[in-house]
């Protein structure tokens, strides 16, 4: 359908599951797709198989956390392109199973520095690329932006950041006049490798416990989340900024 053909994307994480899911899609819908990570082999691979497939792709290697990495990528970006019409900021770590009186200082500010200090740069330099231009910036929360969950104190903390943080600039950027949309993405428990990774430590009774916890009885997909970060980066959502699109099979409805 085309839905972003002609469109500059920036998609961070852009090597494995929700990341990649949303840079294929992106491309397959006629998007030109920067992808980065830290994982350079998957990385390269999935900028391959977009090619491959006759869409456009690039990839770079990319901390979140390093703001000198952020000025060095977007710069590339708008050398090479000209413009950022959409920034994904979905690059993250899971962090759980650690009670709050037992956390370590350093093991927050790791969370921190990747899932919300990422976001923020994110977010300050794709505002600053999009100043004359316009354009979508959609940041990846979780449902545990929304609602609490027993030994998540760091990971909730920091994706309830990503939230209010994208309302504030969104207001802020209309406030401006600019022409720059910001919106949060809230997934609930879905089929990647974070996910599978907590799983593997919980052993097959977590895996049962979150199932359990799914109105749906099951988990969602990549897919299912890169559907939505697609509608709001097009132009079909041109009226909507400041909004928290949940993806989660009702599991916040409860």
């Amino acid at each position: 359908m085309a839905r972003v053909s002609g469109k500059i994307a920036l998609v961070t994480g852009g090597a494995s599951g929700l990341g990649r899911a949303t840079s294929e899609l992106l491309a397959a819908e006629g998007a030109t797709v920067v992808l980065t990570d830290l994982q350079d082999d998957q990385g390269e691979e999935v900028a391959e198989g977009i090619r491959a497939a006759g869409g456009t792709a690039g990839y770079y290697h990319h901390d979140v956390t390093d703001e000198k990495a952020w000025e060095k990528v977007v710069g590339e970006v708008l050398a090479e392109h000209g413009r950022l019409d959409i920034l994904v900021n979905n690059a993250g770590i899971g962090g759980g199973g650690v009670p709050v009186d037992e956390m370590s200082l350093e093991y927050w500010r790791q969370i921190m520095s990747v899932n919300l200090d990422g976001v923020f740069l994110g977010v300050k330099h794709g505002v600053r690329a999009m100043l004359e231009t316009g354009g979508a910036i959609i940041n990846i929360s979780s449902v545990l932006g929304l609602v609490g969950l027993p030994n998540t104190a760091a990971y909730a903390a920091s994706k309830g950041g990503v939230r209010l943080l994208t309302k504030a600039v969104a207001i802020e950027c209309a406030a401006r006049g600019l022409d720059i949309r910001v919106c949060s993405v809230h997934p609930g428990f879905i089929d990647t490798p974070m996910v599978g990774a907590a799983i593997q430590r919980g052993g097959p009774e977590r895996r049962q416990a979150i199932l359990n916890s799914q109105p749906t009885g099951q988990m969602g997909e990549p897919r299912d989340i890169a559907e939505g970060i697609l509608y709001l980066a097009s132009d079909a959502a041109k009226f909507v900024s400041g909004s928290e699109l949940i993806i989660d099979g009702g599991y916040v409805a409860r």
